[in-house]
Protein backbone atom coordinates (compact mmCIF):
# COMPACT_ATOMS: atom_id res chain seq x y z
CA UNK A 1 0.00 0.00 0.00
CA UNK A 2 1.41 3.23 -0.97
CA UNK A 3 0.41 6.91 -0.47
CA UNK A 4 -0.46 8.43 2.84
CA UNK A 5 -0.73 6.54 5.82
CA UNK A 6 -2.06 7.49 9.30
CA UNK A 7 0.22 5.65 11.77
CA UNK A 8 -1.95 6.14 15.44
CA UNK A 9 -4.40 3.89 12.67
CA UNK A 10 -1.86 1.30 11.62
CA UNK A 11 -0.87 1.49 15.33
CA UNK A 12 -4.54 0.66 16.59
CA UNK A 13 -5.30 -1.70 14.35
CA UNK A 14 -2.48 -4.18 14.76
CA UNK A 15 -1.06 -5.77 17.38
CA UNK A 16 2.37 -6.49 16.11
CA UNK A 17 4.29 -4.01 13.47
CA UNK A 18 7.55 -5.07 12.05
CA UNK A 19 9.19 -1.87 10.71
CA UNK A 20 11.94 -2.98 8.52
CA UNK A 21 13.89 -0.94 6.40
CA UNK A 22 17.51 0.25 5.98
CA UNK A 23 19.96 1.90 8.18
CA UNK A 24 18.65 5.47 8.19
CA UNK A 25 15.25 5.03 7.22
CA UNK A 26 13.74 6.00 10.27
CA UNK A 27 12.89 2.54 12.12
CA UNK A 28 13.69 3.30 15.45
CA UNK A 29 12.28 6.85 15.99
CA UNK A 30 8.80 5.37 14.80
CA UNK A 31 9.20 2.42 17.34
CA UNK A 32 10.21 4.97 19.90
CA UNK A 33 7.05 6.77 18.86
CA UNK A 34 4.52 4.06 18.43
CA UNK A 35 5.51 2.10 21.59
CA UNK A 36 5.63 5.63 23.72
CA UNK A 37 1.71 6.25 22.18
CA UNK A 38 0.22 3.06 22.11
CA UNK A 39 1.82 0.32 24.45
CA UNK A 40 3.93 -1.74 21.82
CA UNK A 41 7.21 -3.68 23.48
CA UNK A 42 9.93 -2.53 20.92
CA UNK A 43 12.24 -5.93 20.38
CA UNK A 44 15.38 -4.65 18.78
CA UNK A 45 17.30 -7.00 16.41
CA UNK A 46 21.05 -6.41 16.84
CA UNK A 47 23.26 -9.04 14.87
CA UNK A 48 22.74 -12.41 16.06
CA UNK A 49 25.51 -14.61 16.27
CA UNK A 50 25.65 -17.27 13.30
CA UNK A 51 25.50 -20.38 15.36
CA UNK A 52 22.15 -19.71 16.73
CA UNK A 53 19.05 -21.03 15.02
CA UNK A 54 17.89 -17.07 13.89
CA UNK A 55 14.62 -18.30 12.24
CA UNK A 56 13.89 -19.72 15.95
CA UNK A 57 14.72 -16.86 17.60
CA UNK A 58 11.74 -15.30 15.76
CA UNK A 59 9.03 -17.75 16.07
CA UNK A 60 9.86 -17.97 20.07
CA UNK A 61 8.90 -14.51 19.77
CA UNK A 62 6.44 -14.32 17.86
CA UNK A 63 4.75 -16.98 20.06
CA UNK A 64 4.69 -14.43 22.72
CA UNK A 65 1.57 -12.59 23.73
CA UNK A 66 1.30 -8.68 23.85
CA UNK A 67 1.57 -5.58 21.51
CA UNK A 68 4.63 -6.37 19.94
CA UNK A 69 6.86 -3.68 17.42
CA UNK A 70 9.96 -4.97 15.42
CA UNK A 71 12.66 -2.55 14.85
CA UNK A 72 14.13 -4.84 12.35
CA UNK A 73 13.64 -8.56 12.05
CA UNK A 74 14.30 -11.35 9.76
CA UNK A 75 13.42 -9.33 6.48
CA UNK A 76 16.85 -7.10 7.30
CA UNK A 77 19.03 -11.00 6.91
CA UNK A 78 17.20 -11.41 3.42
CA UNK A 79 18.78 -8.08 2.86
CA UNK A 80 21.96 -7.82 4.25
CA UNK A 81 23.24 -11.48 4.53
CA UNK A 82 23.65 -11.66 0.96
CA UNK A 83 25.00 -8.12 0.51
CA UNK A 84 27.38 -8.26 3.49
CA UNK A 85 28.09 -11.91 3.99
CA UNK A 86 26.81 -13.46 0.23
CA UNK A 87 24.11 -15.63 1.67
CA UNK A 88 21.26 -15.18 4.28
CA UNK A 89 20.68 -17.07 7.19
CA UNK A 90 16.88 -17.57 6.89
CA UNK A 91 15.62 -18.91 3.39
CA UNK A 92 12.31 -17.88 1.68
CA UNK A 93 10.49 -20.75 3.36
CA UNK A 94 11.53 -19.51 6.75
CA UNK A 95 10.81 -16.05 5.60
CA UNK A 96 7.29 -17.05 4.24
CA UNK A 97 5.99 -18.81 7.64
CA UNK A 98 7.63 -15.96 9.60
CA UNK A 99 5.71 -13.51 7.71
CA UNK A 100 2.35 -15.61 8.15
CA UNK A 101 3.12 -15.95 12.45
CA UNK A 102 3.39 -12.23 12.18
CA UNK A 103 -0.19 -12.22 10.49
CA UNK A 104 -1.53 -14.28 12.76
CA UNK A 105 -1.03 -12.36 15.50
CA UNK A 106 -2.91 -9.73 13.93
CA UNK A 107 0.32 -7.82 12.64
CA UNK A 108 1.75 -6.41 9.28
CA UNK A 109 4.79 -6.01 8.11
CA UNK A 110 5.60 -2.52 7.30
CA UNK A 111 8.18 -1.17 4.49
CA UNK A 112 9.68 1.91 5.01
CA UNK A 113 11.99 3.54 2.67
CA UNK A 114 13.20 6.68 1.32
CA UNK A 115 15.32 8.00 -1.56
CA UNK A 116 18.81 6.42 -1.33
CA UNK A 117 20.73 10.29 -0.69
CA UNK A 118 18.03 11.14 1.66
CA UNK A 119 18.80 7.89 3.71
CA UNK A 120 22.90 8.24 3.23
CA UNK A 121 22.20 12.32 4.41
CA UNK A 122 20.40 10.95 8.00
CA UNK A 123 23.07 8.37 8.29
CA UNK A 124 25.97 11.02 8.10
CA UNK A 125 24.11 13.61 10.15
CA UNK A 126 23.34 11.23 13.06
CA UNK A 127 26.65 8.75 12.44
CA UNK A 128 29.47 11.24 10.79
CA UNK A 129 29.96 8.53 8.21
CA UNK A 130 27.85 6.36 6.04
CA UNK A 131 28.11 3.83 3.50
CA UNK A 132 28.55 5.01 -0.08
CA UNK A 133 25.42 6.17 -2.01
CA UNK A 134 25.52 2.79 -4.25
CA UNK A 135 25.70 0.64 -1.03
CA UNK A 136 22.64 2.88 -0.18
CA UNK A 137 21.05 2.45 -3.45
CA UNK A 138 21.71 -1.59 -3.21
CA UNK A 139 20.16 -1.77 0.12
CA UNK A 140 17.00 0.09 -0.84
CA UNK A 141 16.48 -2.27 -4.02
CA UNK A 142 16.92 -5.04 -1.58
CA UNK A 143 14.48 -4.85 0.26
CA UNK A 144 12.15 -3.64 -2.79
CA UNK A 145 13.01 -7.23 -3.74
CA UNK A 146 12.00 -8.91 -0.64
CA UNK A 147 9.01 -6.83 -0.04
CA UNK A 148 7.66 -7.88 -3.46
CA UNK A 149 8.57 -11.24 -2.90
CA UNK A 150 6.49 -11.05 0.46
CA UNK A 151 3.80 -9.18 -0.58
CA UNK A 152 2.45 -12.42 -2.64
CA UNK A 153 2.21 -14.30 0.36
CA UNK A 154 0.98 -11.11 3.43
CA UNK A 155 0.05 -7.78 3.66
CA UNK A 156 2.83 -5.05 3.41
CA UNK A 157 2.43 -1.54 4.06
CA UNK A 158 4.87 1.22 2.44
CA UNK A 159 5.92 4.36 4.04
CA UNK A 160 8.53 6.51 2.16
CA UNK A 161 9.67 8.44 5.70
CA UNK A 162 11.78 11.57 3.73
CA UNK A 163 9.05 14.08 5.06
CA UNK A 164 9.45 12.25 8.20
CA UNK A 165 10.72 14.71 10.90
CA UNK A 166 13.60 12.82 11.98
CA UNK A 167 16.80 13.85 14.93
CA UNK A 168 19.22 14.48 12.56
CA UNK A 169 22.20 13.32 15.81
CA UNK A 170 22.19 11.04 18.33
Amino acid sequence: MAGRMNLDEIAGEYQTLVLEGCDGVGKSTLGERLSTHHGFVVVHSPKTPDHLDLAGRYRNILAGTGRILFDRCFISELVYGPLHRGRSRINWSQAIDLAESVIERSGVLVHLTAPPAVIRQRLLSRDGEAVSLEEVSALVTGYERVFSTLADYTRVLTLDTTTLELPSAR
